[in-house]
């Protein structure tokens, strides 16, 4: 939206023209989505505190974590606000990608919200049905999946056609999995539905600490960000043999909000946290992540730079299958995290430590950008 007015300025006062630069433009969605948290993060949890919109807590959980029943919830809606707000301010509005990835936010984090709203209304943890959840997060995934196919079959190059649907392997040069082989996309939608979807309930259940969840969001985001640049630009793209899609171009942009806000809410979501974000924000902010892998063909690396959320998700996997096979458990309590706190980690402890390990994994994510 500014991008057209500071371009119509910039007629007559050549300075305004600068805000065309794509890297000055995610710079300031980083700065205005951080600012619109800090400024809006107390109202909006005295607001939530009003509606006692206070978070149930699992009686079968660390007994440590009872103490936080009743913080608000449902934090999200400040996240998901400064970053649509800064996207639109900042972005270029005639980028398709832009705009899936606001829908994307919306449907999430609707399912989310719907969630939430039902566990602060019943007081009880388990909150939307569990089909109905999964139907309207399958709907979300399948949605990204038919539109970047749609959007890929609109290129007039049948190379770079190809190359927005084929999975890309990290450090081999020239090796894909050709996705576009199977007829009518439905192999890259079928991946693009699970890469979202899993991604979507990873952040979910990474979400259980103080702070534990927003940080590795915002650390994977800048990652995501700075694939999004390489594959946006032509030149770097050749440069580091990766797919070149123009519209990841404006990624950045919404990747830039998404670290902006994440930060601000990080001020108010640190321990002891006054506010939680709940599943309005979790499943939402998974879900973009998922789907700016997707755009970018970095899923792989995204695994990589997200592995922590990996983790979080397969320890729950291994310890309900295990359970149901054998009735044992692989983990004291999962999801990892909680595990950890049962054998003697403070809260403190815990989340510190794993931001380091998602600050090694981000890392280790680009690095396969320069290996391959």
């Amino acid at each position: 939206m500014l991008v057209w007015l500071f371009g119509w300025l910039g007629q007559y006062y050549t300075p305004f023209s600068a805000v065309s630069s794509l890297t000055l433009r995610a710079l300031l969605a980083v700065v205005t989505a951080l600012v619109f948290s800090m400024m809006f993060g107390g109202r909006v949890i005295r607001h939530l505190r009003s509606l006692k919109y206070g978070q149930a807590i699992r009686n079968d959980g660390p007994q440590s974590h009872l103490a936080k029943t009743g913080t608000p919830t449902m934090g999200g809606v400040l996240i998901l606000s400064a970053i649509g707000i800064s996207t639109l301010l900042w972005a270029r509005l005639n980028n398709p990608y832009v705009w899936i990835l606001l829908v994307v936010m919306v449907i999430f984090g609707a399912v989310g919200w719907a969630d939430d709203w039902l566990k602060i209304k019943y007081k009880d943890p388990k909150g939307l049905i569990a089909r109905k959840k999964y139907f309207w997060l399958s709907m979300g995934a399948l949605f990204v999946g038919v539109s970047l196919y749609y959007i890929a079959t609109l290129q007039p190059d049948i190379n770079t056609t190809r190359e927005m649907q084929d999975l890309l392997l990290p450090v081999f040069k020239d090796w894909m999995i050709p996705f576009s082989a199977v007829p009518f996309g439905i192999g890259f939608i079928i991946f693009t539905y699970f890469v979202i979807n899993g991604a979507s309930n990873a952040v979910n259940l990474t979400d259980g600490l103080d702070g534990l969840a927003i940080l590795p969001v915002v650390l994977v985001a800048a990652g995501l960000g700075a694939m999004a640049y390489v594959s946006g630009d032509v030149r770097f793209a050749d440069y580091l043999h990766v797919p070149y899609i123009s519209y990841n171009s404006e990624v950045i942009i919404v990747c830039g909000s998404m670290v902006g806000a994440g930060l601000g809410f990080l001020w108010f979501n640190a321990h002891p946290a006054q506010v939680f974000m709940g599943d309005v924000g979790a499943l939402a902010l998974g879900a973009m992540l998922g789907t700016i892998a997707v755009m970018t063909r970095q899923e792989i690396a995204f695994a990589i730079m997200g592995g922590l959320f990996v983790a979080e998700a397969l320890s729950v996997m291994l310890q309900v299958g295990s359970y149901k096979l054998r009735k044992k458990r692989v983990f004291r309590m999962a999801p990892l995290h909680h595990h950890f706190e049962e054998i003697g980690w403070k809260e403190t402890q815990v989340v510190a430590r794993f931001w380091i390990i998602a600050i090694i994994l981000v890392i280790l994510g680009l690095m396969t950008l320069k290996l391959r």
